[in-house]
């Protein structure tokens, strides 16, 4: 894909790309570390929200909302806290809704989230739960008037029988009072903008973010998004070919078809995005540099 001249003067310098980053709440205390000095790395880039994921079944509760909290409280990033129905009751649900409303938070991505037996198994709603993603949505906005986001997936949901079924219940979702989509990440432009083409027809008229991973490990990524139902296009193979034991190298061809990607996008009109960190700023870093994104204090000189 060729990078045309209109994107290039449309991306560096413009002020009309939002960015949103995602992290997971760390498992170790080195974790932790990695996490904010990427957080710390980030923040200056102002990106419009940064949510922090929530394990299946609850499994992160404490450590979401720590990290939330944290969030809150040293930063002046908004957060947005991952929250999913799984084995829960509806009123665990609300509870931990209503801590989020009462500290302050007021942007929930709300997801049914993966079985507790781990994707691929059958998803079984709590008795007393709520029983997928639309129905979230509602008993959220029963508690708050939270920005809700809530998931897209533009080669559909694995679960899902039909693209169809999918925009179907994608529909259903932003009836309930969904804000905001953001996809899964995907790696060929051509399924996000069918995706929208489908939406839109659909009558879903939503902000939707493209959401775009970095490949620090290629394998890892292609192995995560084969369960996630993501297409793996053979020519990103070929280019990571033979990189398995070079990171630096990696690390170089993945900026640069993770640029390319998001200035064909923008080619198309995308003003947002939504980037999958793993909680690693290295790479965001630099890709959110060539979208123009430039720290607070390096932007206000360049415009003095």
């Amino acid at each position: 894909m060729a990078i045309s001249t209109e994107s290039k003067s449309r991306l560096l310098g413009s002020g009309d790309i939002l960015a949103s980053f995602e992290f997971f709440p760390p498992k170790t205390e080195k974790m932790e570390e990695t996490l904010w000095t990427s957080i710390s790395r980030l923040a200056p880039l102002r990106p419009e929200f940064v949510s922090v994921t929530y394990g299946a079944g609850g499994s992160t509760r404490e450590r979401t909302h720590t990290t939330v909290s944290r969030l809150m409280r040293e930063t002046e990033l908004r957060p947005a806290a991952h929250l999913t129905c799984v084995d829960a009751t509806r009123a665990e649900v609300d509870a931990v809704a209503q801590e989020y409303w009462d500290a302050g938070v007021r942007h929930i991505v709300a997801l049914r989230g993966d079985p507790v037996q781990g994707a691929g198994t059958r998803y079984e709603p709590h008795p007393q739960g709520y029983k997928n993603a639309a129905d979230l949505v509602a008993g959220l906005k029963r508690i708050g008037n939270f920005e809700i986001s809530v998931a897209g997936y533009p080669e559909k949901h694995p679960e899902s029988p039909t693209i169809e079924a999918d925009i179907e219940n994608l529909k259903a979702k932003v009836d309930a009072g969904a804000d905001r989509i953001i996809t899964q990440f995907g790696f060929d432009n051509v399924h996000f903008l069918r995706y929208i083409e489908r939406v839109r027809a659909a009558g879903i008229w939503v902000p939707i973010s493209p959401g775009i991973v970095p490949i620090h490990n290629f394998n890892q990524v292609a192995s995560f998004a084969k369960r996630a139902g993501a297409t793996v296009p053979s020519w990103l193979a070929r280019r990571f070919d033979g990189l398995e034991a070079d990171s630096g190298t990696t690390h170089l061809v993945a900026a640069a078809v993770a640029t390319e990607q998001v200035m064909g996008l923008v080619d198309e009109g995308i003003k947002k995005f939504h980037f999958y960190t793993l909680n690693r700023a290295d790479l965001v870093y630099a890709i959110c540099h060539l979208l123009g994104l430039r720290p607070a204090a390096a932007a206000n000189a360049n415009a003095a």
